[in-house]
């Protein structure tokens, strides 16, 4: 949502004049957007519900000339989702109030 500020001023030739500033709240939504984001991803690491397995990398070898390195290999899994039916029967217990002819009023 835009903010709106308007302010009387004087202008240089004496008269009155209106100065607005509108300022906009997309930054702000920016920012609580990647907040959101970046929680969501930590629980989901946290939950285990992703994981990541990174393997061993190798530094490199420094003599007078410097050789590159590997980067690690990363191997991201997800876990599978699977939502279906089937048919079941259950026995349900019947309940019921059984009255022992006590009347306490």
């Amino acid at each position: 949502m835009a903010e709106i500020r308007e302010e009387r001023v004087v202008n240089r030739d004496g008269t009155d004049g209106v100065y607005v500033e509108r300022r906009s709240g997309a930054g702000r939504t920016i920012a609580i957007i990647v907040i959101l984001a970046l929680l969501v991803i930590g629980v989901l690491f946290a939950t285990g519900f992703w994981k990541a397995d990174v393997k061993q990398g190798a530094l490199p070898d420094v003599n007078v000339s410097a050789k590159g390195g590997e980067l690690p290999a990363v191997d991201v899994d997800s876990k599978e989702v699977v939502v279906g039916s089937k048919k079941e029967t259950i026995d349900v217990p019947t309940v019921g109030v059984k009255d022992d002819g006590d009347d306490d009023k």
